[in-house]
């Protein structure tokens, strides 16, 4: 590894200067950076992990299971992640609550994010059903779904489907669904409290929060820390001599990225969360030459508005660039309206793929956000984005700064 010297401060030469507002005749979005908020500021000491309500709500309704399977009430439970990794948790509260129904609570700890659910009492009641299978339930304090564009059905509980999953096996290894049926239902008592501090009325989910997790485990993404952290690992990529840095923003879609390039090394790829200005700078100021942005459609639409700091405190997904992408790509205008109007960025993808848009819009989503990040940088970076699905896994479209308007992917956009 070559010696890395000490990043420059702002405005001294060699980095690129403090991102401003554009030009309003330079033909982009004003750039903005806000900060974070007054709560997230940093910490002393090292963040601590927690766990996602999808990984304690399957460590109760396993619980739960246990209790109605052996009669016996349960102290500690252990459970599967998503990636395999099995983790054990205390019971808060097991009981049966009358013959062939029983009940039990597992107390969030969301470590050291800023968590409106961090100490909420993630609640599972498990009973005996008359026909085999699982069915899984919404309770008091779990919101329901009013709204397209959340990938749940609307009118159902909002369970995200990695917990879906996670739930669905704990209770299996204990119970054969196949031979005998059982209803869950995830209760939160103080759900609908706690979801007034959270965005969730706006999108359509009402009475409750959502159980939420992909990896299962929280970690303190939206702090000052996370953000020295990525800042660290982009000076340790471009210390590598890496011919780019790959910015995704979280693990799905780093996942996604190191498939679809995969001659980079490991180092390469960079978790940004939210902090892709702060990426950006680190990244100028070591004269890292070329960044790839991989993302889904919510982040991406923010930064193709212009904003680099993503968090849903700090920022909101503005779908009327959505509807002018519509138009750019071709889109009619009837189209370009219900876009503009969409629920969320998922939605707006909805509608894109309903009508044939999706990878004509995709990829001049794709060629926005590249003419911001360069833009951000002051030109010093050959910036390029990419649009993967909600899996993580697919390729929607990708395109580079300076390339011209989107009829399909530009695939010139995506290394090598």
């Amino acid at each position: 590894m070559r010696e890395l010297p000490e990043p420059a401060s702002p405005g001294t030469p060699g980095t690129p200067p403090p991102p401003g507002p554009a030009d309003p005749g330079g033909g982009g979005p004003v750039l903005r950076e806000p900060d974070l908020p007054r709560t997230m500021k940093q910490r002393p000491r090292a963040l601590r992990t927690g766990w996602t309500t999808g990984t304690c709500a399957s460590a109760a309704a396993r619980a739960a299971a246990l209790h109605l399977v052996t009669g016996r009430p349960q102290r500690w439970v252990e459970v599967a992640l998503p990636s395999g990794r099995r983790v054990t948790f205390a019971v808060e509260r097991c009981e049966q609550l009358r013959p062939g129904r029983t009940e039990a609570v597992v107390v969030k700890d969301a470590g050291d994010d800023p968590d409106v659910t961090h100490g909420s009492w993630l609640t599972a009641t498990v009973a005996w059903r008359a026909r085999p299978g699982l069915e899984l339930h919404g309770g008091i304090g779990v919101g329901v779904v009013t709204r397209p564009g959340l990938g749940l059905e609307v009118g159902g509980p909002a369970i995200n489907p990695v917990p879906r999953r996670m739930i669905t096996e704990a209770v299996r290894e204990v119970i054969d669904t196949a031979a005998r049926g059982v209803d869950v239902t995830i209760s939160v008592p103080d759900g609908e409290i706690r979801a007034r501090k959270t965005t969730n009325g706006r999108l359509g989910i009402l009475g409750g929060i959502s159980i939420l997790g992909t990896t299962g485990i929280v970690r303190p993404f939206s702090t000052a820390s996370w953000r020295a952290s990525v800042e660290q690992a982009v000076s340790v990529a471009a210390a590598q001599g890496v011919p780019a840095v790959v910015l995704c923003t979280g693990g799905r879609t780093e996942k996604g990225a190191m498939a679809l390039l995969p001659d980079l090394p490991p180092v390469a790829f960079v978790e940004v969360g939210d902090f892709t200005g702060a990426a950006l700078r680190r990244a100028a100021g070591h004269g890292v030459r070329r960044v790839v942005f991989v993302g889904m459609a919510g982040k991406l639409t923010k930064l193709a508005a212009g904003v680099l700091m993503t968090h849903y405190t700090r920022s909101r997904v503005d779908t009327s660039v959505l509807g002018e992408i519509t138009r750019a790509a071709g889109g009619p205008p009837e189209l370009a309206g219900r876009v503009a109007a969409a629920n969320t960025a998922r939605h707006a993808y909805e509608l894109w793929e309903e009508a044939g848009l999706l990878s004509a819009a995709g990829a001049e989503l794709c060629r926005r956000v590249a003419g911001v990040l360069s833009r951000f940088t002051g030109g010093r970076l050959s910036a390029e984005a990419a649009l993967v699905d909600f899996t993580g896994r697919t390729l929607i479209a990708s395109a580079a700064s300076g390339s011209g308007s989107a009829d399909g992917p530009d695939r010139r956009g995506l290394l090598p």
